[in-house]
Parts: structure tokens; sequence; C-alpha cells
């Protein structure tokens, strides 16, 4: 029922996690898939070649997305390949510790710069070209973080949070051009962002049973969603935030 026929999507971070499980599901519903990668080249190319299985075209890029001139490249790829790009998915992000009062400054600078200067470059590259064509769609990935906070990961939840108010912001700025903008934001995922901490079994229980319907997610049941909102099903829908999370964060 959802098809992306003829479509050109670009997902920031699509070598692992999420970003993997996206760019394999655009290419089942019908789109080309390009995406960057920072330095899992083996990953990406697995993903391309998942991609390339469903019959679609794949462009990959390594690219650190904090520099602005690497993410004007990785745009300008795809442009220069393609002639143009339909759906953005703003997937990249780290997640690292930060305790407050340690003076951890370096920790702070690194995550801005990766999860929401590099949201802003590439958006800001990507929007001229869906103005020109008077149409698009943007998905940023956010989290339940943004929502509620996150004890010793401040600095994380304030990235996910200035998603959601950019999410907003750029829905009403970009609705007269027929430029959708909306925010999926995931609670807990098996990825590999959450391999040291989901180590502790005990502990990835606890999270387990604090779900409501007491899972913990595969990527893919992140991807679908995103899916949906690229989608012709979702032409109605701009600045919004669908919490995927199980029923955790009940707000938005």
């Amino acid at each position: 029922m959802i098809s992306l026929a003829g479509h050109r999507t670009l997902i920031t971070g699509g070598s692992r996690g999420i970003g993997r499980a996206a760019a394999i599901l655009f290419a089942e519903a019908g789109s080309d898939v390009a995406f960057n990668y920072q330095c899992r080249e083996k990953a990406a190319l697995e993903v391309k070649e998942a991609v390339e299985a469903k019959g679609r075209r794949c462009l990959i890029r390594q690219a650190d997305l904090s520099r602005k001139e690497e993410a004007d490249a990785l745009v300008k790829a795809v442009v220069e390949a393609w002639g143009g790009i339909d759906v953005l998915v703003n997937n990249h992000g780290i997640w690292t510790s930060l305790e407050m009062g340690a003076g951890d400054v370096k920790a702070w600078k690194e995550i801005m710069e990766v999860n929401l200067d590099g949201v802003f470059y590439v958006t800001d590259a990507v929007v001229p070209l869906l103005k020109a064509q008077k149409g698009g769609s943007i998905i940023n990935v956010g989290s339940t973080a943004g929502i509620r906070g996150e004890a010793h990961h401040s600095h994380y939840a304030a990235t996910k949070g200035a998603l959601n108010a950019l999410t907003k912001s750029w829905s009403s700025e970009l609705a007269p051009f027929g430029i959708r903008v909306n925010c999926v934001a995931p609670g807990w995922v098996e990825t590999d962002m959450c391999t040291e901490v989901f180590a502790d079994a005990a502990y990835r229980e606890s999270v387990r049973q604090s779900i409501p319907l007491k899972r913990i997610p595969p990527p893919e049941d992140i991807a679908g969603p995103i899916l949906f909102l690229a989608s012709n099903l979702a032409r109605h829908i701009t600045g919004a935030i669908i919490n995927v999370n199980g029923g955790s964060v009940l707000c938005g």
C-alpha cells in the first residue's frame, strides 16, 4: 500500500541501527536510497548490497556531518547522481555520558556538533532543492530523551529536544512550499548504541519491564513509522512528534 516508487531518499547515518533498517525498508517501498557513514565502511557496503538486492539504486559516501563542507558535499553528490532529493531522514547521532559539574566541555561540544549542527547543515542544503521542486518530506529522528530529559545524558537530551523545536518551526516555515517536516521519537531500541548498557542482563530486563508493551523493539519498528511519514498516507501530517516507545512516554 505504501509506495515510494520514483523517490530519492537521503538517510543520514545509514550503515547501522535505525538508519540501516530504514534504508532497506525504503528500498522495499520502491525508493532509491543514499546514505552516509562515518567509519563503518564494511557495514555500509552491506547495506548498499541489501538495497540494490531490492532493485533500487544506492549511493553511499563517507562523511562527517559535523563539518559543513562534508554535509554539503554529501547532498551535492546525491544531486549530481540522481538530479534531486525527495525525502530527507535526519537519523545520524551519538549518545554519550555527561556528568554535570565535571567540566566536560569536550563531550558537550562534540554531541552538539554531531547531533544538532549536522542536522542543520544537511537540512539547510536540502531545503532549496525541495523548494525548487515544490514539495518533499523531512523526517527527524529524535528521542524520548528530548521529551522527558535523561539524567547523565543531559547534552543528548538537549539535542533531541532541539530537534522537536526544529521540527515544529520548520514545519510552519516550509509548509507553503509543500514540504512536510515531522519527527519520530524512539525510546529504547536494540541497536549498537545500546550494546554496552544492555550487556548487563539485569539492567536490560529492568528496561524491558519499564515499557508498557514489555518489549525492546528492533530498529525495523522505528523504520516503519519513518516510512509512513514519508509516504502519501501522511500527506496531511506535518509538525508532528510521533512517539515510538511502547507506551513509555505519553506526551510530545
